[in-house]
């Protein structure tokens, strides 16, 4: 019989199963850049999360972090670097485009580089703002299609990519949106390392 290509979840998981943290252990720079903004003691969820780089900063910063991801290797990890970093991270292992999205339950939402298909987008969107507790904040990095001239990281297509429209059409019906595209260089592990052509969104419920 040939061989079954590998699923998303499968080729993930042998990714994560490397020793090595494939996008290092710092947190995301758009991502540190809104320390200002955090509040200690507020719960957060850090989703698709991986390695856990950006949930354990998160709750550096005092917050109550749930970091979710699909892959029991990554957030293996996730708790390994926790407690190097001597922080509590709470971690489920889930699909974060079937879990079961609670209501109104998070001050702080973080979504690092995750690439939802078009079909995928309106309820994954939905969700995100659903979870978030009235004031809460929405934290959000992608990159744009343009990111395809420069192959530094992300999927191989540009629908799973962001635009300007796409987020102000998705998140217009919030209480403040700023939205930032640029190019910039991201250093961040193996998997992101160059050139890169980024959208940053910060909102507030």
């Amino acid at each position: 019989m040939p061989e079954q290509p590998m699923s998303e979840k499968e080729r993930w998981e042998t990714r994560f199963g490397a020793p090595d943290y494939i996008f290092g252990k710092e947190p995301n720079t758009f991502l540190k850049a809104q320390a200002p903004r955090l509040r200690p003691g507020g719960t957060t969820l850090s989703v698709a999360d991986g390695e856990g780089r950006n949930g354990v900063w998160l709750a550096e910063q005092g917050l109550d972090v749930l970091t979710i991801d699909y892959s029991p290797a990554a957030l293996g990890k996730a708790r390994a670097l926790a407690a190097e970093r001597g922080v509590r991270l709470r971690t489920e292992v889930t699909d974060v485009f079937a879990w079961r999205w609670p209501a109104n339950a998070f001050d702080v939402i973080a979504a690092i580089f995750i690439f939802a298909a078009p079909a995928q987008r309106p309820a994954f969107f939905a969700n995100l703002k659903g979870a978030l507790k009235p004031g809460g904040l929405l934290l959000m990095q992608g990159y744009r299609p343009e990111q395809l001239k420069f192959r530094t990281g992300g999927p191989p297509d540009a629908e799973r990519m962001l635009t300007r429209t796409i987020l102000e059409q998705s998140f217009g019906d919030m209480a403040e949106l700023d939205i930032r595209e640029h190019d910039s260089m991201i250093s961040e592990g193996t998997a992101h390392v160059g050139m890169s052509a980024l959208i940053d969104l910060v909102a507030r419920k």
